[in-house]
């Protein structure tokens, strides 16, 4: 059973250090007919106002559209051999407005946490306002760390979720 935490901060630590690690992460998704889909992807973190926010910037496929319209709940997962995972569930929406894909961007070329993005213009040429360049926003209302070496486990969740 996971040990809850009251903020995020308790595990904010593990938390980037199991992104940085890893890096990436499954994000799922669920159709219409409540059925799951993995794709793997790179998202970054932020922490703003003390609770993490992610970005993931993708190509707007049509399956991707159809599920997050249908249903914006998402889990991202990230694992690793050593058995370390990260489980964050999450709000997943649409940001299409210029100045936060223009962030979002920025986040990516400097990498969020550190050692964590890569250079976006090897999948978009035009830079940020490139019409193939789209952005999700990730809001976690629960996220769980597990550390694989006595599989100890805490969670935080969204005080508003509780």
């Amino acid at each position: 059973m996971a040990a809850k935490v009251e903020t995020f901060s308790e595990i904010e630590g593990e938390f980037f250090d199991y992104v940085r690690d890893i890096v990436y992460c499954t994000m799922i998704t669920v159709d219409r007919k409540n059925r799951p889909r993995a794709r793997v992807l790179l998202p970054v973190w932020e922490v703003v106002e003390g609770r993490p926010v992610g970005w993931l910037a993708v190509h707007r496929t049509p399956v991707k559209t159809a599920h997050l319209a249908n249903n914006p709940h998402t889990t991202y997962s990230y694992w690793n051999p050593r058995q370390n995972a990260v489980f964050v569930d999450s709000v997943t929406t649409w940001a299409p407005e210029p100045e936060i894909r223009q962030y979002a961007w920025e986040l990516y070329r400097r990498g969020s946490p550190p050692g964590v993005g890569y250079d976006p213009r090897n999948f978009w040429n035009g830079g940020p306002t490139d019409p193939e360049y789209h952005l999700l926003r990730i809001d976690p209302w629960r996220i769980q760390v597990l550390r694989g070496t006595d599989l100890s486990s805490r969670m935080w969740t969204d005080e508003s979720e509780r």
